[in-house]
């Protein structure tokens, strides 16, 4: 069995347990496989703790959710030093970001330094207490989660930090079809725990070796000059909008930076690679921009008052932006 069949094995396995968040699977795979972290945006209830921990049960690796709140202190997440008396000296104490696999649940609840401190270890894949860096994890996958309903009492994460992250996910309710399967599936989850106990556990599909093989693998995928041309279009159609739409020009305040080009890159080869192909499309690309630009863009006022949103601005993008 190849490392993509098994990865496969795992979609589906995931698939069977998530009913109507096929986006939100699709991206944390590709968020595995392209070694970033996810913002995921969506009204409660949507199965994101879900999705992530059932993803973190098929992977070889251990897995941890923080819940951001306004008293939450950098230490609670990175860990701190603590004195021992029998010993007379500091040792350090892991925090819970000393794990594979972790959610960052409502992180727009925690304060700015708090924010910070996670969005260190993401980009530094270390924690630093004191003189003393910790390395995280060479699997580390971070998937935080924001709440676009309520507003009062949190802290929006800034532009610059909100960069960081590799995809920015907005999720929707489910179908009417997808909530029929939903009811069924959790009645006969629940049936099953009455009857076998809460302990049951599976074994991990995939290994840590076998994820960083994948990453290889996607890192081998085939990808035209004439796509990287198109990657390279769409990230300069955000800085210089008026070179190919006026609508453009006035809705784009600053553009999207490197780091969406490096996203784009890997994303739409994870994609690829996902869907059986050893090549890159332009489709690829195109399904994966709005993910990829949406948290990275920042529009003008006029932009706002006229009644457009970053995906809107992002299906316009993509009209006038030709593919090579």
């Amino acid at each position: 069995m190849t490392i993509r069949d098994v990865f496969q094995q795992l979609n589906q396995h995931l698939q069977q347990q998530i009913i109507g968040q096929e986006t939100l699977l699709s991206r944390l795979l590709i968020a595995l496989l392209a070694d970033g972290h996810l913002l995921v945006e969506g009204p409660p209830g949507l199965a994101k703790t879900k999705a992530i921990k059932t993803l973190a049960e098929g992977l070889e690796g251990s897995f941890q959710r923080i819940q951001f709140t306004p008293d939450l202190l950098p230490a609670d997440i990175t860990g701190t030093d603590i004195y021992q008396p029998e010993s007379n000296a500091f040792s350090f104490q892991q925090g819970p970001v000393f794990n594979h696999f972790i959610l960052a649940d409502e992180i727009n609840r925690a304060p700015a330094k708090v924010q910070a401190a996670l969005l260190e270890a993401m980009a530094e894949r270390q924690v630093t207490v004191g003189n003393t860096s910790y390395p995280l994890p060479e699997t580390f996958l971070v998937m935080a989660t924001q709440n676009p309903i309520e507003q009062e009492g949190t802290y929006p994460l800034p532009e610059a930090q909100l960069d960081r992250f590799l995809l920015h996910v907005n999720l929707h309710y489910p179908s009417a079809e997808a909530e029929l399967e939903i009811l069924r599936l959790v009645r006969e989850e629940q049936k099953f725990l009455l009857s076998k106990g809460n302990n049951v556990s599976e074994a991990p599909v995939v290994t840590l070796q076998q994820i960083i093989e994948a990453r290889q693998s996607v890192l081998d995928i085939y990808m035209a000059e004439a796509i990287e041309q198109y990657i390279v279009h769409l990230v300069d159609a955000t800085r210089r909008p008026e070179q190919y739409d006026q609508d453009l020009a006035s809705w784009i305040e600053y553009g999207v930076s490197p780091r969406a080009t490096l996203a784009l890159d890997r994303c739409a080869r994870a994609q690829a690679w996902l869907a059986g192909r050893d090549f890159v499309t332009p489709e690829d690309v195109q399904a994966l921009l709005p993910d990829v630009f949406r948290h990275r863009l920042i529009l003008r006022y006029e932009a706002e008052a006229a009644g457009f949103n970053s995906d809107q601005v992002i299906q316009h993008l993509l009209q006038h932006v030709p593919v090579a």
